[in-house]
């Protein structure tokens, strides 16, 4: 297995994983994401994420997506959208490669910190994250926006 950063061709496992989050998730019908938005999103001329894949045999078995943000109080900050691990390799230690991996990103991108977001009822979530020392708030409330496809 290895890590490394992900390729335009990944992106169809990706969605496949994507979609496999949500259906853990029971939102499954809220991925409304293509491979094509996918691929221009983050391989177009602008890119608006980073892909990080963990890869065992040709087969994409984990994800982290990625993005900066940026706090005025402290400055550039790198987002964990997602970090993602196939069902059948969970609890081998390859979310902790990936995160690692991420970090060392974060770290030479000059981060001030990784953040996240992870669901109050996803217990094994939430332990993964004290397990690498992840700090957790409880004063923020998440607000957003959809807005109508054009």
């Amino acid at each position: 297995m290895i890590i490394r950063k992900g390729v335009k061709k990944d992106i169809p496992q990706v969605l496949d994983l994507i979609k496999e989050l949500a259906e853990f998730e029971n939102a499954l019908n809220e991925v409304t994401n293509t491979v094509k938005r996918l691929e221009d999103d983050g391989f177009g001329d602008n890119p608006v994420y980073n892909l990080f894949v963990a890869e065992s045999e040709n087969k994409i078995i984990g994800i982290a997506i990625t993005f900066f943000r940026y706090s005025t109080w402290k400055g550039k900050n790198l987002y964990i959208e997602d970090l993602i691990v196939n069902e059948k390799f969970r609890r081998k230690g390859i979310g902790i490669k990936i995160f690692e991996e991420v970090k060392k990103y974060a770290q030479e991108s000059s981060c001030i910190g990784i953040s996240l977001q992870v669901l109050d009822w996803n217990k094994i979530g939430i332990n993964f994250y004290k397990k690498l020392n992840m700090k957790f708030d409880n004063e923020w409330v998440n607000c957003y926006l959809e807005l109508d496809e054009k």
